[in-house]
């Protein structure tokens, strides 16, 4: 496996066939999981891995929780309001290096409308050929957003002043990108 600092550059492409973009949310007194099976994204490296960049869009409508009433409810304008707003998408705004491995990206989410700063806590994962003569890079990342925050916030009161749904949801990325050439 490679260093972070050993990183080609050039922009890579995001192959949804082997990316997860995931969340989790508490419900009652558990957790759902869900994810977005339709997106794309592009990561343009440089010498300097702080100068590089990525941009991030999102299907809204190709939300999987695994149950189709429950999604078709999450597209509805109680929460995405896929009608209006058919897209979700991140654009970084700065890198910072932790480690040879390990970096906090920065940059703006957008969900509905509203755009808010967000960090990823970010792993690369390592560089090497695949099968096809290809390039590819691994990289994991992780974040807490505040859903009232993008204006979702739909919710049930229950007894004791506890509610249906939580307003935090936790990202969870597992990213694999193509070189181009």
């Amino acid at each position: 496996m490679s260093t972070a600092t050993a990183v080609s550059t050039g922009t890579w492409t995001i192959d949804p066939t082997h990316t997860e973009i995931g969340f989790s949310v508490r419900h009652l007194v558990s957790k759902v999981r869900g994810k977005f099976e339709a997106f794309e994204g592009t990561i343009v490296t440089h010498d300097d891995l702080t100068a590089s960049s990525v941009n991030v869009t999102v299907d809204l409508n190709s939300i999987n929780t695994g149950t189709a009433d429950r999604d078709n409810h999450l597209r509805s304008a109680d929460f995405f309001e896929v009608e209006s707003h058919p897209t979700m998408t991140f654009v970084s705004t700065g890198i910072v290096q932790k480690s040879d491995t390990d970096f906090v990206v920065t940059g703006d989410l957008t969900i509905k409308g509203v755009s808010k700063p967000v960090e990823l806590a970010t792993e690369f994962l390592g560089e090497g050929g695949d099968p096809w003569g290809g390039t590819r890079v691994g990289i994991e990342a992780t974040a807490e957003i505040s859903r009232k925050e993008f204006g979702i916030d739909f919710n049930i009161p229950l007894e004791g002043g506890k509610v249906m749904v939580g307003d935090k949801i936790s990202i969870h990325i597992n990213a694999e990108a193509v070189l181009q050439a």
